[in-house]
């Protein structure tokens, strides 16, 4: 839960830096945001859309072990068999195509939409910036100490953000278009007719956050890191309606009609997450981009030095999201640890992201 909700928190804050705002700060009002030199900028778009979102994995899964044959008696499948194709598959993110009406007003901004990006309204703009924006930033540019010590350096501050995510699944990949084709669009195999390829994992999920600030440097970064987080996200971070599916089960067209039975779900209301025993939640991070060493080629770091953390959540509905909940589940004061050295443990989490 912790690792997903650091990579949720990062992932908002790369995607605010082109998102929306309520209304723009005129250039006095910027200045005195500092009061020195530098560039200020206020963003002011007031909601962003995303058709459909693909990751690629051009050379898909190397096949391990042997399948199973058929015959008298058949040939199982080896023990390490991973059903590998070596094909390109991709992720895929898109609209989920469900009516959602509400007094007769459809609700639903991600039935034909894979991402919807907004400003947080809750508690009458209590996580909204006072400027409005969806993101101030001061930039400033120093010259740093020693050779090669220059550096730019980004103030940024974000306002609450509502996030909207489509259906999530898994495709086979088109081919990549060929020089002088109309459009640089490649996609997958994902929507229904001939050929389709595609199995839905999570049916969607929503997340809603409070305010956040960080500290972006570009050149010699003499604060240690590409980015710092270290901000209290007023009113923490909840993540809603999250649905994750389970196709094996799944028989003939899983519309849930006699002889069709749906992909089965674990479908949870909400999941808030917030410091121990308080209500908003806490975030000390460090992002860095690690280049080429030796066999190494690279990948990203993200060290995280939070304190313990309390995660409620609600309504837990097993098989379907229609379906009697469980209950809820409360886990208080969860405390992650790494160990830099054999026998060393330091409260926190490092994580890295890199390609194969």
């Amino acid at each position: 839960m912790k690792k997903f909700t650091k990579l949720a928190l990062v992932s908002s804050l790369a995607i605010s830096a082109n998102a929306m705002a309520m209304q723009a700060m005129d250039d006095a009002s910027l200045g005195a945001t500092t009061g020195q030199d530098g560039i200020n900028i206020g963003i002011g778009i007031s909601k962003i859309e995303i058709e459909k979102l693909y990751i690629h994995d051009n050379d898909g899964l190397t096949l391990k072990g042997t399948a199973a044959v058929a015959g008298t008696p058949p040939t199982p499948a080896s023990a390490d068999y991973n059903g590998g194709t070596s094909t390109a598959g991709a992720i895929v993110i898109k609209g989920n195509g469900k009516s959602v009406m509400v007094g007769g007003v459809e609700t639903n901004v991600v039935k034909d939409k894979a991402i919807v990006i907004g400003a947080n309204y809750d508690n009458a703009g209590a996580y909204l910036l006072a400027s409005r924006n969806l993101a101030d930033l001061q930039i400033d540019s120093d010259a740093g100490t020693g050779t090669n010590g220059a550096f730019i350096n980004i103030a940024a501050q974000v306002s609450g953000l509502d996030i909207n995510i489509g259906e999530i699944g898994v495709t086979a990949s088109n081919a990549v278009p060929a020089a002088g084709a109309a459009s640089i669009r490649r996609g997958g195999k994902d929507d229904a007719g001939a050929g389709q390829n595609y199995n839905a994992i999570l049916s969607g999920l929503s997340l809603k956050t409070g305010q956040m600030t960080a500290n972006i440097q570009l050149g010699a970064a003499p604060q240690g890191a590409m980015i710092k987080l270290n901000t209290k996200m007023v009113g923490g971070l909840e993540i809603k309606n999250l649905g994750i599916l389970d196709n094996s089960t799944k028989q003939g067209t899983g519309d849930g009609t006699a002889g069709n039975r749906a992909a089965g779900e674990i479908f949870v209301e909400s999941i808030k997450v917030a410091d121990a025993n308080s209500t908003d939640l806490t975030i000390k991070q460090s992002v860095s981009v690690v280049g080429k060493e030796g066999a190494s080629n690279g990948y990203i770091r993200m060290i995280s030095s939070s304190g313990p953390i309390d995660t409620y959540v609600k309504g837990v509905h097993l098989g379907s999201s229609t379906a009697g909940s469980i209950g809820d589940v409360e886990v208080q004061g969860m405390q992650t640890y790494f160990s830099p050295a054999m026998g060393t443990y330091v409260p926190g989490a490092v994580i890295t992201i890199s390609g194969r």
